[in-house]
């Protein structure tokens, strides 16, 4: 008996990722119904983005995970071949007592004032005028930021410099930026454990962490002007205009998307892999696992407020798979 377990145990293959912690808690769903499909494992770990984009490169792991889209020319650099995976939605959230979810208003310039240390007490004339009837306190605004290189980050900064002049001018847009004011919390993990620490405080996590950590988060003003709570039909909403097939590397922003139920931080999240694999079956084994998420994937993807990738686009990152993603002879692996 114990000699057919350690049979298949070979054969079971194990993929390793690293990267962004946004699309962690799909992953682990992923992964988990995977191996009970198929037998074969992943074994992802959540370090931000920066870090899976240098794993990736230093060729440490099968893929990296990227919330922020590497840009055609640093894809050719490296002989990378870039999809994306997931959508959600980058959400602030708030620990306030007296206050339900999603019932504080916000707007991306007082968001920015707010991360610049303009916007100090949660009683103060910017955010009281948003939420008339809602009883705000006169307490300190403890900010918190994401203190490792992360893709959330740079979504949540492209988003606030897109709608502040001052934020982008005095902090801009990137995955690890200079953040005046506040206190750093590592993953989105670490920035849900200090907001719910600390009272009075504001953070920015992928919309999953919000729920499981029963946070409180908080309504946006989109660019048409409407205010929205996050979920998957808002999320759906902003990634609607996206031209897939003409952007290089399929890296859409949907920041500030219009329309009139956008979310207005929305975004991909994508995966980063060689074009040139060495271990043409591993390569192979990374490729059957978002094959088999795509299409297995999507009922797991909304009970966790993800938008699945439309099969539309999964017939464009498909074909991109047989194009660029070649075995050591330059024969395709797809």
């Amino acid at each position: 008996m114990g000699s057919t377990v350690a049979v298949s145990s070979v054969m079971a293959a194990e993929i390793t990722g690293a990267g962004a912690s946004f699309p962690y808690p799909i992953y682990s769903k992923w992964a988990e119904a995977y191996k009970g499909a198929t037998g074969n494992s992943l074994n992802y770990q959540s370090i931000g983005s920066g870090g899976g984009i240098k794993q990736i490169k230093a060729k440490t792991v099968d893929f990296g995970a990227s919330d922020m889209p590497l840009q055609a020319k640093d894809l050719d650099a490296d002989n990378l071949a870039q999809f994306p995976a997931i959508m959600g939605g980058v959400v602030p959230v708030v620990n306030l007592d007296g206050v339900t979810p999603g019932e504080i208003k916000l707007t991306g310039p007082v968001l920015a004032d707010i991360y610049l240390g303009k916007v100090t007490k949660w009683n103060a004339p910017e955010i009281t005028a948003l939420n008339p009837g809602v009883k705000l306190p006169a307490a300190d605004i403890t900010v918190v930021y994401r203190a490792d290189g992360s893709g959330t980050s740079f979504v949540f900064t492209s988003y606030l410099s897109k709608t502040s002049p001052d934020f982008k001018s005095g902090v801009g847009a990137g995955t690890a930026v200079k953040w005046p004011v506040g206190v750093g919390g590592k993953g989105n993990e670490g920035v849900s454990a200090n907001v719910q620490k600390i009272k009075g405080s504001i953070g920015y996590v992928e919309y999953a962490y919000a729920k499981k950590n029963k946070l409180l988060h908080t309504q946006l003003k989109n660019r048409d002007g409407g205010f929205v709570q996050p979920d998957d039909e808002t999320f759906k909403a902003a990634a609607a205009g996206a031209d897939w097939a003409k952007t290089p590397g399929f890296a859409v922003d949907f920041t500030d998307a219009a329309g009139k139920t956008s979310w207005p931080i929305t975004s991909a999240s994508f995966i980063l892999i060689h074009k040139t694999q060495a271990d043409a079956a591993k390569g192979k084994e990374v490729l059957k696992f978002f094959e088999w998420a795509y299409k297995n994937g999507g009922k797991s993807a909304t009970e966790l407020d993800y938008v699945a990738i439309p099969e539309s686009v999964v017939k464009l990152v498909e074909e991109s798979w047989k194009a660029q993603i070649k075995d050591n002879a330059g024969k395709a692996v797809w």
